[in-house]
């Protein structure tokens, strides 16, 4: 799944959707038109847009009659793509009952916008604002349309306007960067510093984008070159790529900031990420295919849509998507891999498995970002001895001082661990400790490994002590060090820690059964004998756990 970029600190409302809009003259319509019309709604609804636009199309006799269908039939339309077909059915059938809502307005602006009629485009915005109706997105859209639009055709920024904090900021980079000024670039790297803790990697791509426009490569690789593959995010990689290449003409292809349409489409594509990062598939849906619509050349946004599509579990039209990568832009490429994989998954986990590593093998120079995929891929589906090979190969291309180092090795030795190999996984995750002491995880599975063989407890406590002032919300932790308590027969101390992981992970079968054993010491066994019957009816329970539960059971703790 991709990563979300950046959430905006903003108070939004939800989104009402003109399909549950009504019709007091339902009973004046044909039943048969009538009855293809709501099997329209309900398929739009349950995520069926193909069939939704189907059985709207066949009940276009309404689209004059009753004051929803044109909405319903627009929504349907976008949804698919069609939105220059849609703002040919609005325009043809343009009233003031069948166009009150304010996508209906906006759809036609941003065909105007797109012809480089600006003053057509702000006459039906203004017409949208009456359909606002307290959507905070729709408002942001307008406001945000509307500074672009001024923008466009005064050659200069307004100075008065509504601002949406961040949101306005990205946008005033780009309406400076359409503009030419000066300051273009300190505006770029205001934004990229910005202090407030949102993630603005996406916006690296635009930079690069404006400095190779302007012919500034050595500018642009210095910045690219300051980039990790393994840290970097799908567009940036990409990015990082072609201008390791000198693929200067990629960059350019896709993106202009003084192509109005293109930088109007990132306006729809943050609109788009809002309502992905709050599960409004639909929604993120509808404005991805308008933002395609204004920018068809950066196709990469498709990587957004197939995610939706895909979170939403129409594997179908994921698949459809993920075709728009091919083998030359290969960091999209192998998330296309990737996102296949995941779906084969769904009901053959080995077959997935083998998908990827042969399709990987098929890669000629696979990136160090893949060689890291493929070993987390494998050591995720227990083949442990495999993902070392990959973890081998990726230490031996990084620099020991790099943060990823100590993050390498904590990954192999935690293979190495499930193997058994003993020697080794300690080997590698205390070369973890001594690189970065402080991370919580590595002193928590380290600890725990010695936990389970009764070695260094002690000094294993010490570690989770440690690791719990770093993490003490993590509920993993948090079990680990109960059962430390519980091993140095620090009973009460070990009940307090263990029923806080029970709360933060019920479904847990090892959590409840450590509990278990520690209320059976404190001599309440009956609570005990609780929770070890619970953990035979967790899924995730393992057989020979099961067959120790049953014994415990029957005969409670030995030696206790």
């Amino acid at each position: 799944m991709l990563i979300k970029f950046f959430k905006f600190v903003l108070i939004l409302l939800f989104y009402q959707s003109p399909l549950y809009s009504k019709s007091k003259t339902l009973n004046d319509f044909n039943s048969r038109y009538l009855s293809n019309y709501f099997s329209g709604i309900v398929a739009y609804h349950n995520g069926d847009n193909s069939n939704a636009l189907k059985f709207f199309r066949s009940s276009k006799f309404l689209i004059k009659q009753h004051t929803s269908y044109l909405s319903s039939y627009t929504y349907s339309l976008v949804l698919e793509g069609k939105v220059q077909q849609a703002s040919s059915e609005i325009k043809q059938n343009l009233t003031k009952k069948s166009s009150n809502f304010f996508e209906a307005y906006l759809i036609l602006s941003l065909d105007s916008l797109k012809k480089k009629n600006y003053q057509k485009s702000k006459d039906y915005l203004k017409q949208s604002y009456k359909f606002i109706n307290n959507d905070k997105y729709a408002l942001i859209i307008y406001e945000t349309l509307n500074q672009y639009l001024y923008v466009f055709e005064e050659k200069k920024i307004l100075k008065t306007k509504k601002t949406f904090g961040n949101f306005s900021l990205i946008n005033e980079v780009f309406q400076r960067c359409y503009l030419g000024d000066k300051d273009t670039q300190n505006y770029f790297e205001i934004l990229l510093n910005n202090a407030d803790n949102l993630d603005y990697s996406r916006y690296i791509f635009f930079y690069v984008n404006y400095l190779v426009e302007n012919n500034k490569y050595q500018e642009a690789k210095k910045i690219t070159d300051n980039l990790d593959y393994l840290n970097s995010p799908l567009l940036i990689s990409q990015s990082k790529k072609w201008i390791e290449e000198k693929k200067y003409e990629e960059l350019k292809t896709i993106f202009s900031c003084r192509d109005s349409n293109d930088i109007v489409s990132e306006l729809f594509f943050l609109i788009a990420n809002l309502y992905s990062s709050r599960d409004n598939y639909n929604q993120s849906n509808f404005y991805l295919n308008i933002s395609n619509y204004l920018n068809p050349k950066f196709k990469f946004n498709f990587s957004l849509l197939a995610e939706n599509y895909y979170l939403n579990e129409d594997y179908i039209t994921t698949k459809k998507i993920l075709k728009n990568f091919n083998k030359k832009d290969e960091f999209y490429y192998w998330f296309r891999l990737k996102k296949e994989a995941q779906i084969i998954s769904k009901n053959n986990k080995e077959k997935s498995l083998n998908f990827i590593n042969s399709n990987f093998k098929k890669i000629k120079e696979p990136s160090i970002k893949m060689v890291f995929d493929i070993a987390n891929l494998n050591k995720n589906s227990e083949k442990y001895k495999k993902a070392i090979q990959y973890y081998d190969q990726i230490l031996l291309k990084i620099n020991i001082n790099s943060a990823l180092y100590s993050e390498i090795l904590y990954r192999r030795g935690g293979s190495y661990e499930r193997l058994g190999d003993y020697k080794n996984s300690d080997k590698d995750l205390l070369k973890s400790l001594e690189l970065n002491s402080n991370n919580a995880y590595v002193l928590n599975y380290l600890a725990y490994s010695w936990l389970e063989r009764e070695y260094k407890i002690d000094i294993a406590l010490q570690m989770l002590e440690k690791a719990y002032a770093e993490k003490s919300n993590d509920p993993y932790i948090i079990d680990s060090i109960g059962w430390a308590y519980y091993l140095v027969e620090d009973f009460t101390k070990a009940e307090k820690f263990l029923k806080r992981a029970v709360e933060l992970m019920p479904e847990d079968p090892i959590v409840n059964d450590h509990y278990g054993d520690i209320l059976w010491k404190l001599n309440r066994k009956i609570q005990a004998r609780y929770f070890w019957k619970s953990v035979l009816d967790l899924k995730e329970t393992e057989d020979q756990m099961r067959k120790n539960i049953d014994d415990k059971l029957i005969e409670g703790l030995k030696n206790s």
